[in-house]
């Protein structure tokens, strides 16, 4: 007897082999026939007229922190992912001391777009090691979930305060060093850090990984070689300055395991958008060219990106004062936007930035186009774009933006014109998906909760990639998903249909299959909202053989396993970094 059958549908196994007419069979968590599956089952899925496929596996979440206040993962889980790793760009919530938890707290408000009233009041902050914090959520989560060990909260317990603002002296570095070896001792998947300029923390200063000396960051990154089932994170300057190429490389080297970095867009086929892809791109070359391997996150999408003066994140990638001003104290920040002068410095500084800056599009003050305000005397702005009401108005396009935010205590909410979401565009990207030097991922799912809507990368790419543009098959799509991200993670038994494999399973119709409406939703603690999207067409979801969504509805069913280097990890050698 089957615990579950699933009958009627087509298959598509993740290997990339052709779909084909077939039924699944699932008993004690794992897959135990792909075929005719004869005999009974005390639940059968009927399939017929969808696609039964691999969970999908989301290379890079933030979801560490959410998975105290609602570990079904959502809205993951409903978007057919089975598999979620996050302790990404160094902000993983372990290890911890008292006055590290506080300090980490405040910087995820800001760098991650956590809500700061749900971070305290939802999440405990009282382990200490990696192992404990793993400890906390074992039978307790919804979807396979694993974490790597972030450079910012291994720093911050080390050297205290002196994380931000100084280099660590040698002693601290092997401290450092220790700190890391006992969490991948105790699980933990990886190491992760940041130099990226986009990352500052509660009080406006570089986050603690963006202090660290090239030693420090080759150090660190030595210590994932000694332990099984281990793999590296580094965010680079997305500008790609001299000197990059080199550290990613070095960085691979030094720990002898391949190294993804976030996030590679496709946003245009302008001459420059061609020239950016191919700095980009190179990264993976230039590292291969040295026995090393660097591997590109893309994005399934164009973002669409929600961001204000009042918390600045993004707003501060502009160069000179607009990197200074968001750590002055709220009440002296509005007086100096009211100041013709700091205007005048802002509009010059933000003309500066070069046509192929990575970020241009924050830098397009004009092109900024204004989602939602709070005083009703602005809501006559909606969805015009502040370089058109200047116009309108006969006024400096800086004045406009900044008296807007100003009457709405700088919580006006701006979206970039990025661009991107028309045929051409999702041609290259279709030949980004399909190169060996990237992943798809770069979803961020729990992490910038206000801000940035491509959590649903799952059901994004099966829409638009595979049904509205036509630029992959389902069978590939499926495959970039699944199979692609389990080999160059190193997870074990998962990303395929097979018998003796985790039963990680996704039944979805394939005419129907998308992402619905972007809105807010105000289910987070602390009274905060989300942006959240409901996925259509995915109709059962199945994660280690047992039913969490079924009709698109969540059976409230945890059977997530907490995933653990070597027990549910392979080493990933750089040699061998991307299996067919």
């Amino acid at each position: 007897m089957y615990d579950i059958k699933i009958v009627g549908g087509t298959v598509i196994d993740g290997t990339g082999a052709e779909a084909r007419s077939a039924s699944v069979a699932i008993k004690d968590g794992r897959i135990v026939e792909v075929g005719a599956c004869d005999g009974g089952a005390r639940e059968i899925i009927d399939a017929a007229g969808r696609v039964v496929s691999p969970g999908f596996i989301d290379v890079h979440t933030h979801y560490d922190a959410q998975s105290f206040w609602d570990a079904t993962y959502s809205p993951s889980c409903y978007h057919g992912v089975t598999t979620i790793l996050g302790g990404f760009c160094g902000f993983s919530i372990a290890p911890l001391s008292p006055s590290a938890g506080e300090y980490l707290c405040s910087m995820l408000a800001r760098v991650e777009g956590m809500p700061l009233q749900t971070l305290q009041s939802a999440v405990p902050w009282d382990w200490q090691s990696f192992g404990d914090f793993l400890g906390r959520l074992d039978g307790k989560v919804g979807l396979n979930a694993g974490f790597y060990c972030g450079h910012s909260a291994i720093r911050r317990v080390v050297m205290g305060e002196r994380a931000v603002g100084e280099e660590a002296t040698p002693e601290e570095i092997g401290e450092m060093k220790a700190l890391l070896a006992s969490s991948l001792e105790q699980g933990a998947l990886g190491f992760s850090t940041t130099i990226s300029p986009s990352h500052n923390d509660g009080d406006g200063n570089p986050v603690p990984s963006r202090w660290a000396s090239r030693t420090e960051l080759l150090e660190l990154a030595s210590v994932v070689r000694d332990y099984e089932g281990t793999g590296l994170e580094l965010l680079p300057d997305l500008a790609i300055p001299d000197g990059t190429r080199e550290l990613m490389t070095d960085f691979s080297l030094a720990g002898q395991r391949p190294v993804n970095w976030n996030v590679l867009t496709v946003t245009g086929t302008t001459q420059i958008d061609e020239q950016r892809l191919e700095k980009h791109l190179g990264l993976s070359d230039f590292a291969r060219s040295k026995g090393a391997e660097v591997v590109a996150l893309a994005a399934p999408c164009t973002p669409n990106v929600y961001i204000n003066l009042h918390g600045g994140v993004l707003f501060d990638m502009n160069p000179g004062l607009w990197q200074t001003i968001f750590r002055v104290p709220f009440d002296e920040r509005v007086e100096m936007f009211k100041d013709p002068e700091v205007r005048r410095q802002l509009a010059e500084e933000a003309a500066s930035v070069p046509a192929d800056a990575p970020m241009i599009t924050i830098a397009r003050l004009a092109r900024m186009r204004i989602a939602s305000v709070i005083n009703p005397e602005n809501e006559k702005y909606v969805d015009q774009f502040v370089g058109d009401i200047a116009t309108e108005q006969g006024r400096e396009v800086i004045d406009v933006m900044l008296d807007i935010a100003l009457a709405d205590g700088l919580k006006t909410t701006f979206a970039p014109e990025i661009g991107g979401e028309d045929p051409e565009t999702y041609k290259v990207r279709g030949k980004v998906w399909l190169d060996d030097r990237t992943l798809i991922g770069a979803s961020d799912a729990g992490a910038h909760m206000d801000m940035i809507d491509t959590f649903a990368f799952s059901t994004i790419i099966l829409q638009r990639a595979v049904r509205e543009y036509g630029v992959l098959s389902l069978v590939e799509a499926v495959h970039q998903m699944t199979k692609v991200p389990a080999d160059f993670m190193g997870l074990k038994d998962r990303g395929v249909l097979a018998p003796g494999l985790c039963a990680d399973v996704v039944v979805f119709d394939p005419e129907t299959v998308g992402c619905g409406p972007v809105y807010m939703r105000g289910d987070v603690p602390g009274d905060a909202e989300r942006l959240y999207a409901d996925a259509v067409g995915v109709g059962e979801v199945i994660v280690n053989g047992v039913t969490i969504v079924r009709g698109g509805e969540h059976t409230g069913a945890r059977p997530g396993k907490v995933l653990r280097r070597e027990s549910d990890t392979f080493t990933n050698l750089i040699a061998a970094a991307r299996p067919a």
